[in-house]
């Protein structure tokens, strides 16, 4: 039975991103998510913890998240893994489904269009690394080049079914607090609580 890897959330930029370190704590293997402007802070504490990085992980391909690839590339041995569709030519392409094998853990993959076409989330038991697509009582913006309302929506329900309990690490520092549940974003979250479609894209346009 797969372990319970640990999740370190890291300041990361200005604008108020998060990246994220997962590691086995059996093998002190590890994955970076989404390195940011300040790669050196994922990769000091990944030395700090002897954790060696097997991945970098990208939820997405815009440049606040991705700034910070090239650092984390040249100074370790990981293999960069992410959706073609945001990342061309990936070293390990990730779709709906996959699974990445960390240590004595294991890292699903969503994928979650809308906010870009190759968003995905990451879920690691009942934890899920959700980008850009599900912030802390907010949702990504559907207005960027590559974005689609429609698509979004639909992957929010998807979200939205997940056990009350699952704990949400978003992408950026945009909400009341720096993580949730999927519980506290079905009652406090506006775009969860649109009852169809139409109703979520004019809430989405209006703010």
């Amino acid at each position: 039975m797969p372990i319970m890897l640990q999740i370190i959330q890291i300041h990361a930029s200005d604008m108020d991103n998060f990246s994220y370190l997962i590691y086995c704590p059996e093998t002190l293997r590890g994955a970076a998510v989404d390195p940011s402007m300040r790669p050196e802070l994922l990769l000091d504490r990944a030395a700090k913890l002897d954790v060696t990085l097997d991945f970098l992980l990208n939820t997405h391909g815009h440049q606040d998240h991705i700034a910070g690839n090239g650092l984390i590339l040249e100074q370790t041995g990981a293999k960069l893994a992410a959706h073609p569709l945001d990342l061309p030519d990936p070293d390990i392409s990730l779709a709906d489904g996959s699974r990445l094998v960390l240590g004595n853990g294991i890292i699903e993959v969503m994928h979650t269009p809308g906010h870009t076409p190759g968003s995905i989330v990451f879920k690691t038991g009942q934890r899920i690394i959700t980008g850009d697509t599900l912030f802390v009582g907010r949702c990504g913006r559907a207005d960027l080049p590559g974005s689609n309302a429609t698509e979004l929506y639909h992957s929010l329900q998807r979200l939205k079914i997940l056990p009350k309990e699952t704990q949400v690490y978003p992408g950026h520092d945009y909400g009341s607090s720096v993580t949730s549940t999927i519980g506290w974003e079905l009652e406090n979250n506006d775009y969860f609580k649109c009852p169809d479609l139409q109703s979520f894209i004019k809430l989405r346009r209006e703010t």
